[in-house]
């Protein structure tokens, strides 16, 4: 519309002015026109352009939301995570605190397992123990049986006894059938009654035996026997030295004197007196019987 009103003012203006002015007009009336077709170009450029700049700033409208979207996703699995890890930890502590229980538990029952274990060690130990002295006494008991059955005929008829003293076995002869009062020759009842024990003595093998002499406590005192240590010391070492005469092993007997210090009976009546005044012949137990017998506990 606006090129049609130029070209009518043109043909106008041609009508009415000279052909000079009509051309340099028709010049500026085509210039305008131009200058209109290259604004209207230029617009229609500017509108392409807006279009483009229009879609890329919906693009990135769009590309800004869905970054939201993801940050809120992500804020909000961060926070899920958050929570994840807080209960995850405070699980740990929790474990942490019941490892740390059952560990002293386990400690516990460790400690008290080595006890137990420690406690049967020594019960079966002193089980062994007392399993050796019962086997040691039921030895010995089975010996002083086979020992009185041999003495027997002289138990009967009164020239000696056998019988437990400090846990030995003690062959017991008064001193009024072998010594006279005072004296340390042995007496001929007294020769025929060692003699026998001699003869029992020879078949006991692998034992060893001392010769205790004891008094009463009437003290002694002469040039020979200043005290009853020495009467009852010399009155031992003569029955050892009759025994070997009679053909018992050396290395099998000692002899010991015990004065009036180790009675059976009281000192207060003779007849008591006359059962402190004694030889006695121990049975000494080998080292294997040694068994103490283990304290309970």
């Amino acid at each position: 519309m606006r090129a049609g009103l130029v070209f009518a003012a043109a043909v106008s203006l041609a009508a009415c002015v000279p052909q000079g002015k009509y051309d340099a007009a028709l010049h500026d009336v085509e210039k305008a026109h131009e200058g209109t077709r290259q604004c209207e170009s230029d617009a229609a450029a500017a509108r392409v352009e807006i279009a483009r700049l229009n879609e890329a700033l919906k693009g990135a409208q769009d590309l800004a939301t869905q970054r939201d979207k993801s940050l809120s996703e992500a804020q909000g699995n961060a926070h899920d995570i958050q929570a994840k890890l807080d209960d995850a930890i405070a699980e740990n502590l929790q474990l942490r605190k019941e490892l740390a229980r059952l560990g002293k538990n386990a400690d516990s029952l460790l400690a008290e397992k080595g006890s137990l274990a420690s406690a049967l060690a020594d019960t079966k130990m002193r089980l062994e123990e007392l399993r050796k002295a019962q086997a040691a006494a039921d030895a010995r008991a089975a010996l002083f049986k086979q020992l009185a059955l041999k003495f027997q005929k002289m138990i009967d008829a009164g020239q000696l006894k056998v019988t437990l003293r400090n846990g030995r076995m003690v062959i017991q002869l008064a001193n009024d059938v072998l010594f006279d009062s005072g004296q340390t020759e042995i007496k001929p009842a007294g020769e025929q009654a060692i003699a026998q024990v001699a003869a029992i003595l020879k078949t006991i093998n692998n034992r060893h035996f001392q010769v205790a002499g004891d008094t009463d406590n009437v003290p002694i005192k002469t040039s020979l026997f200043p005290s009853n240590w020495e009467l009852s010391t010399r009155r031992a070492v003569e029955v050892v030295h009759y025994l070997v005469a009679q053909g018992v092993k050396p290395d099998m007997l000692s002899a010991a004197g015990y004065g009036e210090f180790d009675p059976v009976a009281p000192n207060d009546t003779p007849l008591a007196r006359a059962k402190n005044r004694r030889i006695e012949i121990s049975l000494q137990p080998n080292i294997d019987e040694l068994v103490a017998v283990p304290d309970a506990k």
